[in-house]
């Protein structure tokens, strides 16, 4: 196998990816004009549907620009040559290879980041904007927008250093260390995320005494579920929709409910979604996905160990000093990229399995009606597509339908 050979593969594998994505959304967008099933055109009346649909089209048209762009710059950086240059650019100033490979990525990120402004811009301030759900001012745009590139630099570039210096060290045993380093991290940041991370965007505090906190800890009870983590998040500053949410695990597990969640459902609609969260934990999902994902990143690490030590794929980007760390991660993002569409379909499915599980954890506790209402509040809050297309589903659907999820709390009520 040659450069040229390697080059035309990583062409085709970036191509067809990009092809595969805009077929299934065609499909999506032509599938949302099908007539709503009986059970779910309660949900909006006719001027709320057409509002959904334009709101559902005009992201659909914004993501299929979007997602072209970012295919035109990286199919130009491939073609061009543009990663290998960049590297040997900075290959003949810098000796360290660490210093190297940090710079090199900082570059792209920044340039990236810089180029897609201006539709994060649009796609908030105008579209979000003109649906009613955006919150952002400018003044919160830039102070994430820096808070984000400061979490990069020093959580990406802190990770990306200790896996190459875990390489340099051991190229041999690299694939077995480094995978233990970031399953290390991993389960550091399940258990503190919440602690460390959402408090730099999100102000989160416990959930005051009162009906609600009642309500949800005699059910916490009767579920024989300890809790005492319970807390509110102001999401209502970013944008009016509505969500919920479980993490970490052991003494670290909180549950977290958006501001907009309280505002638009009952007591016992709050409690149904919460007992569905409870659900996950109760069948152990947290754990189940922890050792779903614990032999696929060994498998990517073992992969990646292989590929970094080719000196061809990196001249195949134009690369002229051989194996570079750099140059071969970015030819590992392509060619593994079959790999991890094949592991998402499975971790997909067995995602929208747990999801049916935990609903059914809702139902067997009297709470199947009150969830049904709940699901259908956040999916008219948030001008959610009800019919999408079932093969858009199984390639991106980490949940069940709404038409689906209804479907199977019914049957168990």
């Amino acid at each position: 196998m040659n450069t040229t050979i390697l080059f035309i593969a990583i062409i085709i594998i970036l191509s067809a990816d990009f092809l595969l994505e805009r077929f299934l959304a065609f499909l999506n967008i032509r599938h949302s004009k099908i007539a709503l099933p009986d059970i779910l055109k309660d949900i909006y009346n006719a001027d709320k549907y057409a509002r959904q649909q334009e709101y559902f089209r005009t992201n659909s048209s914004f993501g299929m620009l979007t997602s072209s762009f970012a295919f035109v710059l990286t199919f130009g950086m491939f073609v061009l040559g543009g990663f290998g240059w960049l590297d040997n650019l900075l290959a003949s100033y810098i000796n360290n290879e660490i210093v190297k490979a940090l710079l090199f990525f900082a570059i792209l990120f920044i340039a990236n980041d810089l180029l897609t402004i201006p539709f994060e811009i649009y796609d908030i301030f105008v579209i979000e904007t003109r649906f009613g759900f955006n919150k952002v001012t400018p003044k919160i745009f830039v102070l994430d927008k820096l808070k984000s590139l400061l979490l990069t630099t020093l959580i990406g570039g802190g990770l990306i250093a200790l896996i190459m210096w875990i390489y340099i060290l051991t190229p041999d045993y690299f694939w077995l260390l480094a995978w233990g380093a970031v399953t290390a991290f991993s389960l550091f940041m399940s258990l503190f995320y919440s602690e460390f991370i959402v408090p730099l965007f999100n102000k989160q505090t416990p959930l005051p005494e009162g009906e609600l906190r009642t309500a949800i800890e005699n059910f916490a009870g009767k579920a024989n579920f300890k809790l005492k983590n319970i807390y509110v998040i102001d999401g209502s500053k970013r944008s009016t929709k509505a969500n919920a949410y479980f993490t970490g695990f052991g003494p670290k597990k909180r549950i977290v409910l958006y501001d907009t969640l309280m505002d638009t459902m009952s007591n016992a609609e709050i409690v149904a979604v919460l007992a569905h969260e409870i659900g996950h934990y109760k069948h152990k999902h947290v754990i189940q996905s922890l050792m779903v994902s614990l032999p696929e990143t060994l498998l990517m690490f073992f992969l990646l160990g292989i590929i970094l030590k080719s000196d061809l794929l990196a001249q195949s980007l134009g690369g002229i000093y051989g194996a570079t760390f750099e140059l071969n991660i970015i030819a590992f993002g392509i060619l593994y990229a079959p790999v991890t569409t094949v592991l998402g379909l499975f971790s997909n499915y067995l995602s929208r399995r747990n999801e049916y599980q935990a609903d059914a954890f809702a139902a067997s506790h009297t709470l199947g009606n009150e969830l049904i209402a709940a699901l259908k509040k956040l999916s008219s809050t948030s001008l959610s597509n009800l019919v999408p297309h079932p093969a858009y589903v199984f390639f991106h659907y980490s949940h069940p339908t709404l038409y689906q999820r209804i479907t199977n709390i019914t049957s168990k009520l």
